[in-house]
């Protein structure tokens, strides 16, 4: 096992040595080498006071774990072709999709570019419209790789039209799914032809087919067809977008996550967002509704043991859907996070869900110097609303069945109200003020209690140069339900750009359970110099939802060390 980890290394030395002999001799265009190599491990430790055990699941006596990656490109002229080698030994970190284990090519591709024409073929990478439709994208922080192996045309026959075709198999792990993906996307700008000098309009139009074949006669057709329309206009501060998505009626997943044979349904998605923006002002709305909108490569997603399967994951899964919501910094605020609830789950008689209605709102205001708010150095204030809810419409659990109504909500998945204020009180120091209220359902979204928290969190940061600072936080949570009230604190100490050290501690003193009142501390740094970065930690994982993007994975509780590095070439 050690040999396999191993073997990226010196693959990565000798890399960096040609690619700076590639260099030296560019004169005489032998082509650009560039690439980059990122390995994150992890160390886990035995932990009486969560409950961690080496020898007991999820570590199962294998506590030393690593993911590693090495890209290398190479690019002459019109001609690009790369490679990713990946190493997840002796196993994955905790809590990543099972096929990624071992060591194996992960990706590999070549494009060829003409002046009007793209050609590539092996893994890529495509997103039509916002992703509601088709993305395909890598993640590695959530093990997340959901690249096309097959074929991709872009054509541009002048600067206002971008035609794509594509077809491919999904990745999963170091293989690829067994359904066929097809598309199709059009893009088009109206500004040349209508003229405009302060406004921007453009329109697209998609298409995804997954054809899977039948094993048995079904209600549906092997091919599952979808089609996407969108427009955006914007006109000297004022924007507006939207996207509407349709898929034909396809089978639906039970508990099992096996195909519900009473339930065939097509899904729909429709998302809007608008907006003004100007100096010191920013406006910005938007509204979705997803109806059994989760895009699947195969129908069925593979299952692993009885508490998994790849949707766990976000394996196999063809369209994109974040969480419209802030994306907190805070360490509390992110303990109640909401993942979008895009599929249809018939869980019980009380909870019965078709996928979810709702929006979000953001104000920005920046008081100017000189005035009563704004003081010597200005203030910015930022306000967020959003709120989620199911589709209001009938629901029956069995046989299952459900009717939705476009316009309405139904029951309350979450909602997050919260404002900032920032304040620079001289040239050192800038302060910042959070308030935020959360309302997590978490009987619909993961199971247990529903929420109500309030939380305050202040910070400071004073700059003893321009390429020093220090800055503290403290936070402060209170819960109705579930694990009840937090508390934590963080002090992060930067020093010239490349020195960077931090601790940091939440606590969940008021659980109900005396034994569960636990610390969750984190103390690591960083070193950077050039593209390069080493950091280091050592602490505690809090067991819950880690998300990025409004994009989640779950990850247990976990004690122990960590190291990463990262560079590119």
């Amino acid at each position: 096992m050690r040999k396999k980890i191993l073997w990226l290394l010196p693959l990565f030395a000798l890399t960096y040595g040609y690619a700076q002999e590639t260099d030296t001799v560019a004169k005489k265009d032998y082509g650009r080498l560039y690439g980059g190599f990122e390995s994150n491990s992890q160390w886990y430790l035995n932990d009486k006071g969560t409950g961690v055990n080496q020898k007991a699941a999820p570590i199962n006596g294998k506590p030393i774990r690593s993911n590693n990656y090495l890209l290398l490109n190479y690019q002459y002229k019109g001609f690009t072709a790369g490679i990713q080698g990946e190493a997840y030994e002796p196993n994955a970190l905790l809590n990543y999709n099972p096929g990624f284990k071992g060591t194996n090519v992960g990706i590999w591709y070549a494009t060829y570019k003409f002046s009007k024409l793209e050609l590539t073929g092996g893994y890529f990478y495509e997103q039509f419209g916002n992703g509601m439709l088709f993305r395909a994208w890598e993640d590695r922080a959530l093990g997340i790789n959901t690249a096309l192996r097959g074929g991709r045309v872009i054509y541009r026959p002048t600067d206002d039209i971008k035609l794509t075709a594509l077809y491919g198999r999904q990745r999963t792990g170091f293989n690829v799914s067994k359904g066929d993906i097809y598309g199709f996307d059009a893009d088009f700008s109206l500004n040349n032809l209508f003229k405009f000098q302060v406004s921007d309009l453009s329109f697209g139009a998609s298409y995804i087919g997954r054809y899977e074949a039948l094993a048995e006669p079904a209600p549906f057709n092997a091919l599952t067809n979808a089609y996407g329309a969108r427009f955006g206009f914007i006109h000297n501060s004022f924007y507006i977008n939207g996207e509407a998505d349709y898929k034909e009626k396809d089978g639906v997943l039970n508990l099992q996550n096996e195909i519900d044979p009473y339930l065939v349904k097509p899904g729909n998605a429709v998302t809007l967002n608008m907006g003004y923006s100007k100096e010191g002002l920013g406006i910005d709305a938007t509204l979705r509704r997803t109806e059994n909108f989760k895009f699947l490569s195969e129908r069925e997603p593979a299952v692993y043991d009885a508490n998994s399967s790849s949707l766990n994951y976000n394996d196999r899964v063809l369209n994109f859907t974040p969480a419209l919501t802030k994306q907190h910094h805070s360490n509390l605020a992110n303990i109640y996070v909401y993942q979008a609830q895009s599929k249809v789950d018939f869980i019980t008689t009380g909870i019965m869900k078709a996928g979810e209605t709702g929006g979000q709102l953001d104000v920005f205001y920046d008081f100017a110097k000189e005035t009563a708010f704004g003081g010597k150095y200005g203030t910015k204030l930022a306000v967020n609303l959003s709120s989620w809810y199911n589709l209001p419409g009938t629901y029956r659990l069995n046989p299952a069945s459900y009717e939705t109504r476009f316009l309405g909500v139904g029951d309350k998945y979450f909602s997050d109200y919260n404002f900032e204020i920032r304040k620079q009180f001289s040239e050192s120091w800038h302060t910042a003020l959070y308030y935020m209220r959360q309302f997590y359902n978490k009987a619909w979204i993961e199971g247990g209690d529903k929420v109500n928290t309030n939380i305050v969190t202040a910070e400071a940061t004073y700059n003893f140069t321009p390429k020093r600072s220090i800055r503290l936080e403290g936070e402060h949570m209170w819960a109705d339900a579930d694990k009840k009230n937090w508390a934590g604190a963080t002090a992060e100490l930067n020093l010239d750009d490349k020195y960077s050290f931090y601790v940091w501690d939440i606590y969940n003193y008021g659980n109900d359970d005396p034994n569960k009142r636990i610390h969750y501390y984190n103390v690591g740094g960083a070193y950077r110099i050039g593209a390069t970065r080493i950091a280091a930690n050592y602490g505690r994982q809090r067991g819950g939802l880690v998300c990025v993007g409004g994009v989640c994975r779950y990850v247990p509780e976990s004690t122990g060390i960590s190291l990463q590095i990262s560079t590119a070439f």
